[in-house]
């Protein structure tokens, strides 16, 4: 059992950048979760060494930082959702305004500015094609700055996972 000053200490401090800096308790809380979100505090605090009460005040310091969230994942097309893609987009101008706009979309669920061949990947997820070319036709050329897109059409989701964060 981890002491009453452990169970206290910061568990998330910010770097010189903003970024919270994680310490591997927390490290360890997020494995957990991803491993099962609905996981009881009482059992994370078993395999982490915290009381289950440290264990919900770290979980809550993470997501009011911005570090995590705790969301149910699904299969688009379990859910009625036929239709997914990635769109690349060219912009002229001021890229992350055409990004936050992106963001503001309901069908976009995923925007990143980038250095590559696109200024901007947004996955969309659609309840079918009319949807889709909706979407890009009519909304996302119609922004300010957009100068061309290209979609990537899903065939098939093969992966999808969000254990990342910890390894």
């Amino acid at each position: 059992m981890a002491s009453r000053s452990t169970e206290h200490r910061d568990s998330a401090r910010e770097s010189r950048s903003g970024t919270p800096q994680l310490d591997a308790v927390s490290l360890a809380i997020i494995e957990q979760l991803q491993e099962d979100g609905r996981r009881p505090y009482a059992a994370i605090g078993k395999a982490v060494g915290l009381s289950e009460a440290a264990v919900r005040q770290r979980v809550q310091k993470l997501l009011d930082q911005g570090v995590m969230q705790i969301v149910a994942v699904t299969d688009p097309l379990t859910v009625g959702f036929r239709r997914q893609a990635m769109v690349g987009v060219h912009v002229e101008g001021d890229v992350e305004s055409v990004a936050d706009a992106l963001s503001a979309m309901s069908e976009v669920e995923y925007v990143v500015m980038t250095a590559g061949s696109f200024d901007v990947l947004a996955e969309i997820v659609c309840e079918d094609d009319d949807h889709l070319l909706d979407v890009i036709n009519r909304r996302i050329r119609a922004l300010p700055g957009v100068r061309s897109t290209e979609s990537f059409v899903y065939l098939k989701l093969k992966k999808q996972t969000y254990m990342w964060g910890t390894r």
